[in-house]
């Protein structure tokens, strides 16, 4: 089976989802699915509707039909793979699930999402009692909202939809955060994750205490302890950001940030690689700030740390560079659904319901010079 858990999971609380509908949460409410910390369950817990549980459970099913839930992604993407936890349900879980997807613009209502066009990624397959059940998709689109349906009803500790970011690029404008997983960062690479995700560095917010930051293993040995990041897209980096909040102990000693452009450079010679921020002693829970010199673009960087230690958040503030958002644009329509796409060019670019529909037919387009010119500047802004 494809493994897609290293993916960052797109629907998480931690990263702003939310789960805007169930049609039922009668012993155990809807929000416990996308919680980024496991499940517990305390075998003495009782409420006056029965046993508690860290997850979302529906009543006992005396009719025909079944549940579901719906999850609006903290960032769109595409998604790679779900799981479908049922930790600690062992005589109430459900025997099979499905998830579907939909991609919708702006800010639908419960009752809007019951209308959109939503796509299989799941068919109904069968799930286990107290097991982190997988599934991997492979459905080449980006979307907004997925639906988790269990049949006929029973209980569901997490859900997680791992897969990558297509951040909406009408609102990368100015200087944003490139590193961040909302706008599309991503890790590509780490030496050790031994106590805790590189992934939680490019969280939104500040972290709430260490486990939500990266932290590797003590080192014993004369190496360092890095972590490699795709930019959201090639930019021009103003500020970094290191912080070491929590961290006191175990904060590292010395940092460096280095950037490369990819675009002309190979990512394992060495010499292709810049110093943004040269090695630097850090503090322990301390948001250390540095102004760096803009002028060269990059598409990765590298935070090496020494020996070892661990960060609560990395922020990488620049601008894209040039044709960089056009690049996002191109990847973005052609990723959308088709009713998504359709609903883009009428509300972005004016056109009718059938001009819409014979472009979208068009795709993917190979850049956006294959869209007429009016549809290009409406897209760029």
């Amino acid at each position: 089976m494809t493994d897609f858990t290293h993916l960052p999971d797109l629907a998480s609380r931690a990263l702003g989802g939310s789960v805007v509908y169930a049609n039922d949460e009668f012993f155990a409410e809807r929000e416990n699915l996308i919680k980024p910390e496991p499940p517990v369950f305390d075998p003495a817990a009782f409420g006056h509707k029965g046993k508690v549980y860290d997850g979302w459970e529906t009543r006992r099913r005396r009719e025909p039909g079944h549940d579901h839930a719906v999850v609006r992604l903290g960032v769109p993407g595409v998604v790679r793979g779900v799981v479908v936890d049922t930790a600690y349900f062992r005589g109430n879980y459900p025997p099979y699930v499905s998830v579907e997807a939909a991609s919708v613009e702006g800010h639908p209502s419960p009752a809007e999402l019951a209308e959109a066009e939503w796509v299989p990624l799941v068919p109904k397959s069968p799930a286990q009692g107290d097991h982190a059940n997988r599934y991997p998709v492979a459905v080449e689109r980006c979307f907004t909202h997925v639906r988790l349906s269990i049949y006929p009803d029973g209980g569901v500790a997490r859900f997680r939809v791992h897969g990558e970011p297509v951040p909406d690029p009408r609102f990368l404008i100015g200087t944003v955060d490139l590193a961040a997983l909302e706008n599309g960062g991503t890790i590509v690479d780490c030496s050790n994750m031994f106590y805790s995700s590189p992934v939680n560095l490019l969280l939104p917010g500040r972290a709430r205490h260490m486990g939500e930051g990266w932290e590797n293993a003590r080192r014993r040995d004369g190496g360092n302890d890095h972590v490699t990041v795709r930019l959201g897209a090639a930019g021009h980096v103003r500020l970094v950001e290191l912080d070491t909040s929590y961290f006191l102990g175990n904060a590292p000693g010395w940092a460096r940030l280095r950037g490369i452009d990819a675009r002309t450079g190979d990512l394992a010679d060495e010499g292709a690689w810049f110093d943004l921020v040269p090695r630097t002693r850090l503090q322990p829970d301390t948001r250390h700030r540095f102004r760096t010199d803009p002028a060269r673009a990059v598409t990765h960087v590298r935070l090496d740390v020494y020996p070892d230690g661990g960060l609560a958040r990395l922020r990488v503030h620049g601008e894209l560079a040039p044709g960089a958002r056009e690049e996002l644009v191109l990847r973005w329509l052609n990723l959308l659904p088709g009713g998504h796409a359709r609903a883009v060019l009428q509300g972005e670019a004016g056109l009718s319901g059938e001009d819409a529909a014979a472009l979208v037919a068009r795709r993917p387009f190979p850049g956006l010079d294959a869209l007429p010119e009016p549809v290009r500047a409406a897209l760029l802004g």
